[in-house]
């Protein structure tokens, strides 16, 4: 007992005072016996279970009870909290259900409208037949980075010329679309007016800084757009060229040949913009030229082994390399070769390139 340890025999009774001293050793035992399954009542939970002190000394008895109705009182108090609890992850889950429902709601129907901007975006694109009557040799590699671009192709044919043109509006996606909006628009009004591109771009300039009230107040919009335009006579192969950053590549006889752009936007908020004119560029033509305009999305893709930009570089040596092909070749290699690149990357600006073979 002194060890801790619990007999499992009793003493035998006996009419004298050794006993007496058995007899009490005996409920000793007993009491412990019934204290220790007590205590593994409660380590089990039980409890409900009952016991009896010895006496009212029993300060081991009466410790017991005391535990086990603070057991029991702790158990409730425990209860009640993971009930609450319960109930508060219940009502956050059926509230992020209920938002969760609502966003799916508002994204739907933002998806929808931008997918019916879409449709009239595109609606304002040049169709394929009319690309292939007025420039029969051709191709046009359009691959919006979102389901709208600010990005856009434009063509239009003015007496004996064609005038066509790749522009690459500030941002992509929504914005972009509302700007490439704001660019056909000016576009088709002014060539209705001037046939030399570079004063259509400084008309076209104006527009946009007239449409969208830019000035050189502080926090003007400063949204404009990049473009090259061309003008082309099939009978005379001349070619007229204005750009605005976005060059001309000429390929002939095997060598790349860059008509640079002017480096300023369309648009725009700055001080000397209206003093700014935009160059003309004539350039004489001859069967198997093969001329290129575009955006800068091409070079600017990340992508290959080390998550990288295509660069300018490489993509004139690409150009280069496919001479070789037709106009529609050209086109799926340059479409394969740019998702190539890219991988698993995500495509990073709208991408537009416009070739022309004489």
């Amino acid at each position: 007992m002194g060890r801790g340890i619990v007999p499992k025999e009793k003493i035998e009774p006996r009419n004298d005072e050794i006993g007496e001293m058995s007899m009490a050793l005996n409920q000793l035992i007993s009491a412990v016996e019934r204290q220790t399954e007590f205590a593994k009542g409660l380590g089990a939970g039980n409890f409900s279970q009952e016991y009896h002190p010895l006496s009212e000394q029993d300060t081991l008895g009466h410790a017991l009870l005391k535990m086990r109705d603070d057991l029991y009182e702790n158990e409730r108090f425990l209860e009640q909290k993971v009930e609450e609890r319960t109930a508060e992850v219940v009502r956050q889950k059926e509230e992020i259900e209920r938002q969760r429902v609502k966003l799916e709601h508002l994204y739907n129907e933002v998806t929808d409208s931008i997918k019916y901007a879409k449709r009239i975006q595109e609606a304002i694109l040049p169709l394929e037949a009319d690309v292939k009557k007025q420039l029969p040799d051709s191709f046009v590699l359009y691959k919006p980075k979102d389901i709208v671009s600010g990005d856009f192709y434009w063509m239009e044919k003015v007496g004996k010329k064609v005038f066509f043109a790749a522009v690459d509006c500030t941002g992509h996606g929504v914005p972009g679309a509302f700007m490439s909006i704001v660019g056909y628009n000016l576009l088709k009004q002014i060539v209705k007016e001037e046939n030399n591109p570079g004063e259509i771009l400084n008309k076209l300039s104006k527009g946009v800084k007239d449409t969208l009230h830019q000035g050189v107040e502080e926090g003007t919009s400063k949204d404009g757009m990049d473009i090259a335009l061309c003008s082309y006579d099939s009978e005379t192969y001349e070619l007229q060229f204005a750009g605005a950053y976005n060059p001309l590549y000429l390929v002939r006889d095997g060598k790349l040949i860059e008509i640079k752009a002017d480096k300023f936007p369309i648009g725009g908020a700055l001080e000397d913009s209206d003093y700014r004119k935009y160059t003309s560029h004539n350039i004489q033509l001859k069967k198997g030229d093969t001329i290129y305009i575009f955006s800068d999305g091409y070079a600017d893709q990340f992508g290959g082994t080390k998550g990288k930009k295509f660069m300018v570089k490489q993509f004139r040596q690409l150009i280069l390399d496919i001479q070789n092909k037709s106009m529609e070749e050209q086109k799926r290699f340059l479409n394969d070769t740019i998702e190539n690149w890219r991988g698993a990357h995500e495509q990073v600006d709208d991408i537009l390139v416009i070739g022309v073979r004489i």
